[in-house]
């Protein structure tokens, strides 16, 4: 076994979602959003949140006004600003007044620390800049505040200068600052190369932390390699937003260190709300959370190849690298054409079924692939295979059989208009509705759900959430079959269907009808 590495008396885990993680492309968060998201990283227990930089632009200026509404019990909240400029005083800077007008308990100051940058962005010297580090932590000690340094491209100027670089480290740790972050600025460090940079910077006596971009997609192994080598303080954002290719992500480095290394990061029992805050943040900034994200991902815990399903039969740890439930995940077991009879077994009795019965497991793998090969997709349908399941084990009672449908678009007026007429027999009752939509499958949509209002009046509650096409037969065209998916959700709760069809309206019609059949009978008094 590897010697793993001692916890710090004191170690920090530094969030800059709201400042570093809101530059990413399309990511714009408005005040409102970020108290939320301040308010979900307080929950899980962070020890310091980065609200962004008061003075430099009003939004941010608002939120830490706003900040005092949040009441947070057990994170402390930054604020984030730079050295004063040069040729000035740090105590008649505005953007340094802003700082302290803030009102946090600690404040932290980007520098520059390699020397091609004080040359050409602050256009100074080397001894100014160092000047200007000086003054601006004393400065800010004086005001009563608690003061972190982050040293800008630190890493590529070690390499291009290090005794400026060290001297930058230095001089923050001599002013007063009480930790000295080493920064990846441009993200193009590797593991191998952290432990002898931060040995060097160490031996200036500082508290050092680490900040990593994900350039070369190791900020994640960046940051635990610095930690190695022996820094306190570690800065990410969660989901790894960021500029670029984005930043290290909280929401794999902290159950890396508190599952891998057993070092308590988190307050006790916080770590299973790790997968809910992920999404939750992922949802407030507009960003779809990746299904592969270690972790906290929807497919971080899932499983395809029939070989994995037979070996979690017998233990669910022989193909998991950690129990999904510690960090508020679940296993999951993916129904396709690689399904063996171990997956549907564990799939069905996760949804209540029993398949001990390997005959019928194994006739029910058997149909399963027969429908993948026809174009069916059960891994993202879950409600659909439970359709097939009850189907094949004889317990299916659909609450409606459709006599007949259709459905015709035509122009009025210089207006596409599409109407469908749907026939079905429910609770013994004969109901023929006629309906209008703005497209075909939305016109159907329609008539189905005046359909079932009278007997299953809950369906009219029944959200779809998402509609996705694909097509299968790549070259075929316009005459090309398709699959279509379809989300719905109802009180929490969300399911997918799946339709296949020579053409969309047929594929949408069959996912539709499943998806209203599957939600009146797990969520609704069908008889």
């Amino acid at each position: 076994m590897p010697t793993l590495p001692t916890r710090p008396a004191e170690f920090h885990i530094f969030d800059t979602s709201l400042r570093d993680g809101a530059q990413q492309e399309g990511i714009h968060l408005s005040v409102a959003d970020k108290l939320r998201i301040a308010g979900y990283l307080d929950e899980l227990g962070v020890t310091f949140i980065e609200g962004g930089w008061p003075g430099a632009n009003p939004n941010d200026t608002e939120f830490f006004v706003r900040a005092k509404e949040l009441n947070l019990q057990r994170s402390k909240l930054v604020a984030f600003g730079a050295t004063r400029k040069a040729g000035a005083r740090a105590a008649d800077d505005a953007l340094t007044q802003a700082l302290v007008d803030a009102d946090t308990e600690v404040i932290c100051i980007v520098a520059k620390s390699h020397d091609e940058h004080v040359y050409r962005a602050l256009r100074t010297t080397l001894e100014e800049n160092l000047e200007m580090i000086t003054d601006t932590v004393q400065y800010l000690r004086s005001q009563g505040r608690r003061v972190f340094v982050d040293c800008e491209h630190f890493f590529d100027g070690y390499r291009a200068n290090p005794e400026y670089a060290i001297k930058v480290v230095q001089t923050a740790h001599d002013a007063g600052a009480e930790v000295v972050v080493l920064c990846d600025t441009n993200g193009g460090m590797l593991p191998s190369w952290m432990a002898e940079i931060v040995a060097a910077a160490a031996a200036t006596g500082a508290n050092l932390g680490v900040h990593c971009h994900n350039d070369t997609a190791c900020a994640v192994a960046n940051t635990l390699a610095a930690v190695e080598a022996g820094v306190m303080h570690i800065q990410g954002t969660f989901n790894g937003y960021g500029e670029r290719t984005g930043n290290a992500d909280l929401s794999a480095l902290i159950p890396n260190l508190q599952l891998k290394y057993g070092w308590d990061i988190l307050p006790a029992d916080q770590l299973a709300d790790l997968t809910r805050v992920a999404h939750a943040i992922a949802l407030v900034a507009h960003q779809p959370l990746l299904g592969r994200q270690p972790y906290v991902g929807h497919s971080s815990f899932a499983h395809k190849a029939g070989l994995h399903a037979s070996a979690i039969k017998v233990d669910e740890n022989l193909y998991q690298h950690v129990d999904p439930a510690l960090v508020g995940n679940d296993m999951r077991m993916l129904i396709s054409d690689m399904a063996g009879r171990a997956n549907i077994q564990i799939k069905g009795e996760q949804l209540g079924f029993d398949l001990a019965d390997r005959g019928t497991a194994a006739k029910i793998t058997e149909r399963v692939k027969a429908k993948e090969s026809e174009g069916y997709s059960y891994e993202s349908a879950d409600a659909s295979f439970e359709m097939l399941l009850r189907d094949e084990l004889g317990v299916l009672e659909l609450p409606f059989q459709v006599q007949s449908w259709r459905v015709f678009t035509e122009e009025r007026d210089g207006v596409n208009i599409s109407e469908a007429t749907v026939k079905l027999t429910a609770k013994g009752d004969r109901h023929m509705v006629v309906g209008e939509g703005n497209g075909p499958v939305n016109a159907l949509d329609g008539a189905l759900r005046q359909a079932l209002a009278t007997p299953f009046p809950e369906v009219a509650d029944f959200e779809l959430t998402d509609y996705r096409v694909r097509i299968l037969d790549e070259g075929h065209g316009t005459d090309a079959s398709v699959r279509t998916l379809i989300d719905t959700s109802y009180k929490g709760y969300t399911w997918t269907t799946v339709g296949v069809g020579t053409n969309v309206i047929e594929a949408s019609w069959e996912a539709l009808m499943d998806s209203l059949a599957y939600g009146i009978l797990t969520h609704v008094d069908a008889g």
